[in-house]
């Protein structure tokens, strides 16, 4: 009898302080707001110069959710068509052309092969000047899409430049539905290939769709592309999982402050494709959703994933609607992959004196095994079971790249040369690549290297130090084999800076499809996804955990999003 009494007091203690604690966080929610509102009032009323409401309520509302993490935000009514086409939708209404400004002039720089743009024989290279008859200099990128967007059916002229003449084009607005699967077909050897370049509405239907054309090719094993991926809707990843492993499997549990917002998440129908070997393939750019698929089909032994360690964002958000017609993305809980391993990189809730989120503790790192015993790691992203070497740009390509020299010349190439060979076999010649060297002779092509970069700063601490005359001689005899050494970057460089021009005068002809098929040419992840498919002792030994962390080329270096 005591113990009852005992354990009523204690339950009825834990309720009023659990009360308590509930009323005191009302209590100061209320409190702040009202300060706060105090404060906006003040500031509008007594400021000396002019000040614009909205303004400072969005900068408020920002400056505190920064202090969050990067994926808590608010999207006023006026982001919010944007925020959907970025987050949800594929679909929107417009010309099917993309932009891009250089110099403050605008230019098409893309064109989606089958649409109104398309039709209307808009080209990339053409310079737009005006937007139904209103000048777009000086227009900043949401007001030129504002422009170019509206309702499909509706008329937009465009005032463009082309060779010095100028034209008009009558478009008719257009659905434009930008998919999530980019690409599927078979890449030679018996492989298939399914690049998913997001997860948003609909693309766990198109995986399926493309899963199940290849599969009457009868693939001897499958490349799942999910480099560049940012990520999307969580359980759009969830059917995605669902198409390579049995029913009633867990994918991945989300776990949040709110025991409402912990659910795991479990396959739920009969899988397309159980048995066929898959690969599925990463980047450092690959988050969030595609770390989720990634994640789970490693910790399940179904997939042998290839390439860099993924970002690391391991944060589920969800969105709430506002007044107004805004609303506010918030974090709500953090994902977990079936071995229950977090791959969350960076620690916001801690940060370091600048307010900058660092890495987990090494000492939080936790192992944790794959269905069939393997070993895998929390913190950091997912680690590939054959790390491929991340391909990296010179400076001077950067630089051309950022001073749209490929752009130019890829315009001027597909002028001179109305058509050229497949996609898949394109390259550019020796005689075409002296060309493109020969057309930068009157360009800009100043860069700073980074062992110019090292040199600076090693005579900023030989002047520190008062030591720079006894290595003046040395540190000038240095400049000048550098600058001797950059003079041939266009030869040192050649392979690197073929490719890349290449890949932007393939598009001229053959469109988003053939700059993608193109490029299977020099893809070592894929590559090494067929090499795995072709050695089954190795693909099994990865399997059991005898072969995995295989490195090809360097080792990488160990280094988003669920919306």
């Amino acid at each position: 009898m005591k113990k009852i009494k005992y354990l009523v007091i204690a339950t009825v203690s834990a309720i009023a302080i659990l009360s308590f604690s509930f009323k005191e966080d009302l209590f100061l929610v209320s409190k702040n707001l009202d300060i706060f509102a105090s404060l906006y009032k003040e500031i509008n009323i007594n400021y000396v110069d002019e000040t614009s409401a909205p303004e400072l309520m969005k900068t408020g509302i920002d400056a505190m959710l920064e202090s969050l993490d990067p994926y808590t935000e608010y999207v006023p009514e006026s982001e919010i068509e944007d925020y959907k086409l970025k987050y949800v939708s594929t679909q929107y209404g417009g010309i099917g052309a993309g932009t891009v400004i250089i110099d403050g002039k605008l230019f098409v720089n893309e064109v989606s092969e089958g649409y109104a743009a398309n039709k209307a024989d808009v080209k990339a290279g053409d310079q737009v000047t005006k937007i139904n008859n209103i000048e777009i200099k000086g227009k900043d990128r949401a007001q030129i899409s504002q422009l170019l967007r509206g309702p499909k059916g509706t008329p937009v002229d465009l005032t463009i430049i082309r060779e010095g003449k100028e034209i008009i084009k009558k478009i008719t607005r257009e659905e434009i539905k930008q998919p999530n699967v980019s690409y599927y077909g078979m890449v030679g050897d018996g492989v298939g290939y399914i690049r998913l370049d997001k997860f948003l509405e609909n693309s766990g239907q198109e995986v399926r769709d493309a899963l199940l054309s290849l599969n009457k090719e009868n693939p001897k094993g499958i490349v799942l592309d999910l480099r560049n991926n940012g990520g999307g809707i969580l359980q759009e990843a969830v059917k995605i999982v669902n198409l390579f492993v049995n029913r009633d499997q867990l994918v991945v549990t989300q776990k949040g402050k709110n025991a409402e917002k912990t659910i795991s998440y479990k396959t739920q129908v009969p899988p397309v494709s159980p048995s066929v070997p898959l690969v599925v393939l990463v980047n450092t750019n690959s988050a969030s959703a595609s770390e989720i698929v990634a994640g789970s089909l490693q910790d399940l032994d179904r997939a042998i994933v290839i390439g860099q360690r993924s970002y690391g964002k391991g944060l589920v958000q969800q969105t709430f609607n506002l007044p107004y017609n805004s609303l506010v993305k918030v974090t709500v809980a953090k994902y977990y992959t079936p071995s229950g391993r977090c791959i969350q990189k960076l620690d916001y809730a801690h940060r370091n004196a600048d307010g900058i989120a660092e890495r987990f503790a090494d000492s939080t790192i936790a192992m944790y095994q794959t269905k069939a015993g393997r070993n895998v790691y929390s913190g950091n992203g997912v680690y590939p079971d054959v790390v491929v070497e991340a391909a990296k740009l010179s400076p001077i390509t950067i630089t051309m790249i950022n001073k749209s020299m490929f752009f130019n010349y890829a315009n001027l190439y597909k002028r001179e040369k109305p058509e050229v060979a497949s996609a898949k076999t394109f390259q550019i010649t020796d005689a075409d690549y002296a060309a493109f060297a020969n057309s930068l002779a009157d360009k800009d092509l100043s860069y700073q290297s980074r062992t110019e970069r090292l040199l600076t700063e090693l005579r900023y601490e030989a002047d520190k130090e008062n030591k720079t005359a006894e290595v003046k001689a040395d540190l000038e005899n240095l400049k000048n084999k550098l600058i001797s050494a950059k003079k041939a970057d266009l030869a040192n460089h050649k392979a690197e800076i073929k490719r890349v021009l290449e890949t932007q005068i393939v598009s001229r002809y053959f469109y988003e499809k053939g700059r993608i098929e193109q490029s299977f040419q020099y893809d070592k992840e894929l590559a090494a996804a067929k090499a795995v498919f072709n050695n089954q002792q190795q693909m099994l030994a990865i399997l059991k955990g005898d072969g995995n962390y295989k490195v090809i080329g360097k080792p990488a270096k160990e280094t988003t999003s669920i919306d």
